[in-house]
């Protein structure tokens, strides 16, 4: 679970559109403060899922060989074909051309709440949905268990914390460094969005595959 969980963060992190729009944000004007909205927004919808999956379990996971055990392992099989569906999918338009992002003008002028309110619209929730899946299977009873999910949110928010404690203490290094990371991401975001759905995609479906065989 430990590794499924290491993964699916991983994946969250360097998902590109939302990084993308997380750098873009920070060059607004109150971008650090817009930024610091975004994050609490972010970590807020990720603790809101883990709260509604264990108030779901009501803290006790589902028995090996039972029918809510497979119900899980099949969602997270169905999750998996889902993530390889639309890297393959990504893969076949990636030479497609993209216009310019154009929200520059809007960003300077939203309102904290809708700051946090853009990283829910952003938040990659087929990963998340995966990640549920994965924190369906735990019980909260040791310290290790809630290190287990504080980690997870913390990895998954790590790319946002990094930029915005940059922009925050360096500001004038951290403008033209986030523009550069910004086009780079530009320029590499369908192969970036390919590998992670491929590489989650099928580490998912196949490990369900084999638990539902074996």
């Amino acid at each position: 679970m430990v590794f499924d969980l290491l993964l699916i963060g991983l994946g969250i992190a360097l998902e590109p559109f939302p990084v993308t729009g997380f750098i873009l944000l920070l060059s607004a004007e109150r971008g650090v403060i817009k930024g610091l909205a975004f994050i609490l927004g972010w970590l807020a919808c990720l603790v809101a899922v883990i709260a509604l999956v264990f108030l779901a379990t009501g803290n006790q996971p589902p028995a090996p060989e039972t029918a809510e055990s497979t119900a899980l392992t099949a969602t997270k099989l169905a999750l998996g074909v889902v993530l390889i569906g639309y890297g393959a999918w990504r893969y076949r338009r990636r030479a497609r051309p993209r216009k310019p992002p154009a929200q520059m003008a809007r960003l300077d002028h939203i309102s904290l709440w809708a700051a946090a309110g853009l990283a829910a619209f952003l938040q990659p929730w087929t990963l998340v949905a995966a990640g549920a899946a994965t924190i369906a299977s735990a019980k909260l009873s040791t310290v290790g268990s809630y290190l287990m999910l504080f980690g997870f949110c913390l990895l998954a928010t790590s790319s946002f914390l990094a930029a915005e404690l940059y922009a925050t203490f360096a500001p004038a290094a951290a403008a033209p460094r986030l523009q550069q990371l910004r086009t780079w991401l530009d320029t590499h975001q369908d192969q970036m969005i390919v590998g992670i759905c491929l590489l989650l995609g099928f580490w998912l479906a196949g490990k369900s595959i084999y638990l539902l065989v074996s």
